[in-house]
């Protein structure tokens, strides 16, 4: 039920922007702001030729970026949550930089990693991995003790502890974290393939606009469009079955 009812939403969410769109685009010149639909018509000629291939390289380098974000995160969230000496030793380290901008630090990345694919998947990891790790801390922090002292007293290790306990309390704080960022690491995305890369849907978009080709434009900003929507609606679907877990 719940599952569908967001479904609506994000129905009438882009029926609600469509319509709007269509009112514009009849009172705004046509080659400016053209018709949804024309663009939808042209999106469904050119997306196999021309889109699909900067959607590919678009969502490897979110889908690495939020991959290498869970693989620094995760661990190192339990372990501020749960061993109160490391928390204590990094959290200003932690809070230092994670109010920053990250988009400011491109400029520094850029110079570390090169113009290439690393650059990119690092400032998504980046966005991700700190609001992991301030999630998961609180999470694992706000387990109560006597969870922990049924699973030792039973003879448990730590592995079983983190299996049993941790992990499982964790979950929905991971994906909740994951769903904060993502909207900013897919705006970031978009800023960093306008640099050094002919492939990614942010080049498909500002070559379209640099070429006056405003219908592939449009069609590109849909395209992004929906794959938040995608990226969205799989952190709600396994929200949902890790909730019922």
């Amino acid at each position: 039920m719940k599952l569908g009812r967001k479904a609506f939403e994000y129905f009438y969410a882009l029926l609600i922007i469509f319509l709007l769109w269509y009112m514009i685009s009849q009172i705004v010149n046509i080659n400016l702001i053209p018709s949804p639909l024309l663009v939808l018509e042209n999106l469904s000629k050119t997306f196999k030729s021309k889109i699909m291939i900067h959607v590919e390289y678009s969502l490897f380098r979110i889908l690495m970026g939020i991959a290498l974000s869970l693989i620094v995160g995760v661990p190192t969230g339990i372990v501020m949550g749960y061993f109160r000496k490391v928390d204590k030793l990094l959290s200003p380290i932690v809070y230092l930089i994670y109010p920053i901008p990250k988009i400011a630090l491109l400029p520094v990345v850029m110079l570390i990693f090169g113009l290439g694919e690393m650059s990119k998947i690092f400032m998504i990891a980046v966005i991700v991995v700190f609001q992991v790790i301030v999630s998961l801390r609180d999470a694992v922090k706000g387990i109560p003790e006597n969870m922990y002292y049924s699973i030792y007293s039973l003879g448990g290790s730590l592995f079983q502890l983190l299996r049993e306990v941790i992990i499982p309390a964790s979950l929905i704080n991971i994906l909740t974290s994951i769903r904060v960022a993502l909207g900013t690491a897919i705006s970031v995305l978009f800023f960093t393939e306008t640099f050094g890369t002919e492939y990614g849907i942010g080049y498909f978009i500002m070559d379209s606009w640099m070429r006056v080709n405003y219908l592939d434009m449009y069609s590109g900003i849909i395209v992004l469009s929906l794959m938040g929507i995608v990226l969205f609606s799989i952190i709600d679907f396994l929200e949902f079955i890790f909730y019922r877990w």
